[in-house]
């Protein structure tokens, strides 16, 4: 008796959009179907990215906002590696590990494309080389790094014409990632400042750059206004209508002309889709996949795509369904049901939603908000925003570390600690012989000494 060959269906990414097809896959399909679900991913956890920057500024511990993909996944076969090339006419992914010197061809009969969005510096000289980014757990960990390292440079008497570049630092970008990171780091630099004698809150300067009109175009201009107000307050330099266009790692262009001299750059101001896209011989907006509303490509139609990979036109505005973490968790999931339905012969569901709300933090217990049309600021709006993270962060257990960091951060200082990776000081010599001998008998009489005594 042969058994038929199961159904192969390859996730590539583990973020919002690919965790939540993964786990609607395990939901939706009998414990029994002749099924194989494989999930590709760069790291073997899943990373929280909304609170980031909370990372970042040291107002949470960078273990809470990780939940091993082991843990979240039962039915799931992993591959912790990298994507190198997607193979759309032999349906196969090629994936790498132990950097990069072991490779597998992947066979696939149903794949799905998650794999986020990149950076995109847009050739700005001296950024790709220079600046700091928000994207990854590393990303967060060496803002933290750098910001702590530029204080303690700061603090010396040596150092102190320096001290204006090296208590500087730079935002561009006036979005949600822009507005949390620059009123994280600003809260963080200016408390940290007290354990530092030789720096004052004057020597300090934050800003962000923002190429539009008012910050968080997305919330609309009357809580833009409000929070450049509110950041205004705490000491931030908020420059509208200007972009960067140049850092040579410690003095940066403006486009209006402007220089400021800062050693520490956070680019937030753009992105774009994943190249590995490129591989797929598929219509493309963007850089992303154009699908229909079944989220799969009309022209590969065992290819479906989610959140930053995916193009969806929204069938009551027309518009663009935008690349959030609220709408990659609803694709995925309507992803797996789809393909769940593909699979038994049902009929596949069109996917609408409409965003439920936008929230952002920004600083000292203070928030923004437009949650059904409603808009929200101030202390409601942050606790507002709290409140709903905390709830969609998978796994209890990281609910009430969160909920206890957030706690204890009312009560103490932030820590002021640098996480290295360098190894302790080693070395490795032979001794001579004649040497040993003269410290065991050093030693011995020392004991012997002492044992008199």
């Amino acid at each position: 008796m042969t058994t038929s060959a199961p159904t192969r269906i390859v996730i590539l990414g583990g973020g919002f959009g690919g965790l939540a097809a993964a786990r609607e896959l395990e939901r939706s399909l009998p414990s029994g179907a002749n099924v194989e679900v494989t999930l590709v991913n760069r790291e073997n956890f899943f990373l929280f990215t909304p609170m980031l920057h909370e990372v970042a500024a040291s107002d949470l511990d960078l273990a809470t906002i990780v939940s091993p993909l082991r843990r979240l996944l039962k039915r799931t076969r992993l591959f912790i590696g990298t994507v190198e090339e997607i193979d759309a006419e032999s349906q196969t992914v090629t994936v790498a590990h132990a950097g990069g010197l072991h490779r597998h061809a992947l066979r696939y009969d149903h794949l799905v494309v998650a794999l986020g969005a990149v950076t995109n510096f847009y050739d700005i000289p001296g950024l790709a080389e220079r600046a700091s980014t928000l994207k990854s757990l590393g990303d967060a960990i060496q803002l933290r790094n750098q910001l702590i390292a530029q204080l303690e440079e700061a603090d010396f008497e040596c150092n102190r014409d320096e001290r204006q570049p090296l208590l500087t630092v730079l935002v561009a970008g006036g979005g949600f990632a822009g507005v949390e990171t620059v009123a994280a780091v600003n809260d963080f630099v200016r408390e940290a400042v007290r354990f530092y004698p030789n720096i004052t809150q004057d020597d300090v300067r934050v800003a962000v750059v923002h190429g539009g009109a008012f910050l968080l175009p997305e919330l609309g201009q009357e809580l833009g206004t409000y929070t450049q107000a509110r950041l205004g307050e705490r000491g931030v330099d908020v420059i509208l209508n200007t972009r960067v266009t140049g850092f040579d790692g410690s003095c940066t262009v403006l486009s209006n002309g402007e220089r400021i001299d800062a050693r520490t750059v956070v680019w937030t101001a753009g992105i774009s889709a994943n190249p590995m896209l490129e591989c797929l011989p598929c219509e493309r907006s963007r850089g992303r996949i154009v699908v229909n509303g079944y989220l799969q490509s009309p022209t590969l139609p065992n290819v479906w795509a989610v959140g930053d990979c995916a193009s969806i036109t929204d069938p009551v505005t027309g518009e663009t369904y935008p690349p959030t973490a609220q709408h990659a968790l609803r694709e995925g999931a309507h992803v797996a049901r789809n393909i769940v339905a593909e699979l038994t012969g049902a009929p596949k569901s069109r996917f609408s939603f409409s965003t439920i709300g936008l929230l952002a933090a920004i600083g000292r217990r203070t928030g923004v908000a437009n949650v059904l049309g409603l808009k929200f600021s101030g202390f409601f709006a942050w606790w507002l925003w709290r409140t709903i993270y905390l709830a969609k962060l998978p796994r209890f257990e990281k609910k009430i570390r969160v909920a206890l960091d957030w706690t204890l951060d009312m009560i103490f200082a932030k820590d002021l600690v640098q996480f290295g990776t360098q190894r302790a000081p080693t070395i490795s010599r032979q001794e001579t012989l004649s040497l040993v001998r003269d410290d065991h008998a050093h030693a011995t009489g020392t004991i012997s000494a002492a044992a008199r005594i």
